[in-house]
């Protein structure tokens, strides 16, 4: 006599008994599994089941041999799409993971596991905007106690002003709430308050060290928060618990493209590239990271498939213009005014196609062709970065006021006396990268990159979280002890020590927009050399305004602006120049293209080095530059370029304005009002 089917009772006890030992005891869930498909064959649940227990037991390909067909007889069942996405990932088939999470939240938008791996997967395309709403679906579903679902409802909906208030009144009754704290974090990170997030986060993996969504989000802040070295950390500690998460790997990246390990970066973005061929953004990724190592051939290669991939991706046809040396063919530059045609491209490719067609007529020597894209280009790029000229020439008027003789004389030999870093300021396009080529060459000194530690430590002491605050900088360092003072130098040393590999005794910072703030590096590293770099007024400020840059140079897209950040740079570094005489060296371009030895003797001269003729062969230095003049510092010093902007002369009125008795006074200064 034979047994009868297995009572539904029975059969719902050993289910839950499997599921049950699934977290801890995967091999055994399986055996549980199975033994339920020999009573009740092909049962969907137990079907599943197994395959979640093989997946846990990190047999992806069996798991995936169960769930693929499962899938596809259950197209309609969220938990099998979840478990088939989040397999998928497992297998590095990251694309067809993405398509199988986003069928599970369509079909259940509360699995909040499903957002989650969503979100990771996003990240790791570099789909920001779409993983920020998968992460902030994932807390809205994962929100359990009810005091919180309206807050976490308006997070998940961009209602940012309806949130924080919220949240910050249920943290006054309730300090310790992590899922709270987290949400409070995700929303200072939005608004880009990074202190506040960083601050946030460090309470809340306080309070529950092992919350590692929270951890990724604390990665990430100390990442924006230009923390490179703990934001490393914190990802290596997410990788060693979980090696295979895209998002990590990612992220892990990005920050080591950051610190200049360009071929650590590369192989994992080789590696990811192998888990998601088709995302154009991660090839435009691998493209920056390749160029930057100096590798142009596979640079190109890279965004010329980011473009095969996503047509409309206008910042990889700009990323090869950017190239400097590249040039268009007829057929790329039909393609580019194609996409000009699109009434649905967004107005971030609009205006890199706009940039990125400039070049190609330039290069074309079609001027007039040329400067109608660059101006329309400026012309979209300022309405979404808005500028305020008139803010950078008080702050001029206020480093003047303080920064006099006598508040030099009585803060002498304060600071930090090492004498390692080299600032090179200026204007962006005015010759720096030529000078931190032929510096780098010099067997003392290391090349870095332009690091934003000074504008860090500035943003600190202004004590502003708001940009309609007023700032206490620069007049707040005249309360500073010199103790401050040397504190402030050394930190600045400890943030930069990851940026130097070679153990030069030396190394250069040149971010350009440091010359503001040559009396803050004056007081915390006195022994430090500053090095202006000067060119012609209207080919420095036309070469910036028809180059398109990622951030940090808001003045660039207006010929009136770029103008009178001009004149107020030479104002300010006279004025130093007044009561720091011989402090700063100043390099004219054009003295240095016309008699390169002697102004490369002179240079090493102020740096207290022996001259070395490998500084004069520059081009032959192969180290990452990660400027836009990456390519043409790889090159000898050729004098074309000096006059280009005369090409130009007939639409450069509004600049010749700006520029007032700067322009004339060139490469002196007129005399300080």
């Amino acid at each position: 006599m034979t047994s009868g089917p297995e009572p539904v009772g029975t059969l719902d006890v050993a289910l839950a008994h499997a599921e049950k030992l699934l977290v801890s005891q995967p091999s055994l869930a399986a055996e549980q599994a199975r033994e339920i498909l020999g009573a009740v064959p092909n049962h969907p649940a137990a079907t599943l089941l197994l395959a979640m227990a093989r997946r846990r037991s990190n047999d992806v390909a069996d798991a995936l041999r169960i769930l693929e067909p499962l899938a596809a007889s259950q197209p309609r069942w969220a938990a099998a799409q979840r478990e088939l996405g989040l397999a998928l990932g497992d297998a590095g088939r990251g694309e067809e993971a993405v398509a199988a999470l986003r069928t599970a939240v369509r079909l259940q938008p509360t699995m909040a596991d499903a957002w989650r791996a969503l979100g990771d997967h996003l990240y790791a395309m570099d789909d920001t905007a779409g993983a920020d709403q998968a992460y902030a679906n994932h807390i809205r579903n994962s929100t359990r106690d009810p005091r919180l679902m309206e807050p976490a409802l308006a997070l998940a909906e961009g209602r940012i002003a309806v949130a924080e208030p919220l949240l910050r009144s249920h943290l006054q009754q309730f300090p310790t709430d992590v899922a709270a704290i987290r949400m409070l974090a995700e929303i200072a990170s939005r608004i880009g308050r990074y202190p506040d997030a960083e601050n946030l986060l460090t309470r809340c993996l306080e309070l529950a060290p092992g919350f590692k969504a929270a951890r990724h989000n604390y990665a990430v802040v100390l990442h924006r928060n230009n923390k490179p070295v703990a934001a490393l950390a914190q990802v290596d500690q997410l990788l060693a618990a979980d090696p295979r998460s895209p998002s990590f790997r990612n992220l892990k990246a990005t920050v080591l493209a950051r610190v200049g390990e360009y071929d650590a970066a590369i192989r994992l973005y080789e590696q990811l590239l192998r888990e998601y061929p088709l995302q154009a953004r991660v090839w435009l990724s691998h493209g920056h990271a390749l160029k930057t190592a100096g590798r142009q051939d596979a640079s190109i290669a890279a965004y010329r498939k980011s473009i095969e991939l996503e047509p409309r991706l206008g910042e990889a046809c700009w990323s090869l213009a950017n190239l400097k040396t590249f040039r268009f063919t007829e057929a790329d530059v039909a393609a580019m005014r194609a996409q000009l045609e699109r009434s649905d491209l967004t107005q971030e490719d609009r205006f890199h196609f706009h940039f990125a067609l400039g070049k190609a007529a330039e290069d074309a020597q079609d001027y007039p062709g040329s400067f109608h894209h660059y101006a329309e280009g400026n012309r979209l790029r300022k309405e979404v970065v808005p500028y305020d000229s008139g803010a950078v020439t008080e702050n001029v008027r206020r480093s003047r006021a303080l920064f006099t003789p006598g508040f030099f004389a009585a803060r002498h030999r304060v600071g930090c006396t090492a004498p390692d870093p080299i600032f090179i300021v200026g204007l962006p396009r005015s010759g720096s990268t030529l000078v931190e080529q032929i510096l780098s060459s010099h067997s003392a000194i290391e090349g870095t990159m332009e690091l934003p530690d000074v504008v860090g430590i500035v943003k600190e002491l202004s004590g502003r979280n708001r940009r309609s605050e007023v700032s206490k900088y620069p007049e707040v360092l005249e309360s500073l002890e010199p103790d401050a003072l040397r504190e402030l130098g050394e930190r600045y040393l400890q943030q930069t020590r990851i940026q130097r590999k070679s153990g030069a005794p030396c190394f250069i910072d040149k971010l350009p927009n440091n010359w503001a703030h040559v009396g803050l590096i004056h007081l915390m590293l006195p022994n430090a050399r500053i090095i202006d770099t000067r060119r012609h007024p209207l080919s420095c400020c036309f070469s910036g305004f028809k180059q398109h840059f990622a951030r940090g140079q808001n003045f660039s897209y207006s010929l009136d602006d770029i103008g009178r950040y001009y004149a107020d740079y030479v104002t300010l570094m006279a004025h130093y120049d007044a009561v720091l005489p011989g402090r700063v060296h100043r390099v004219v371009y054009e003295r240095m293209v016309d008699d390169t030895e002697s102004e490369v003797r002179r240079l090493l001269d102020y740096c207290g080095l022996p001259f070395e003729p490998a500084c004069l062969r520059f081009y032959e230095n192969d180290r990452a530059v990660r400027t836009a003049s990456s390519e043409q510092v790889r090159q000898p010093i050729f004098r074309d370029a000096l006059d280009h902007w005369r090409h130009y002369e007939p639409w450069l009125d509004p600049l010749k304005a700006a520029l007032g008795p700067v322009l004339d006074a060139y490469p002196a200064a007129p005399p300080l009002p």
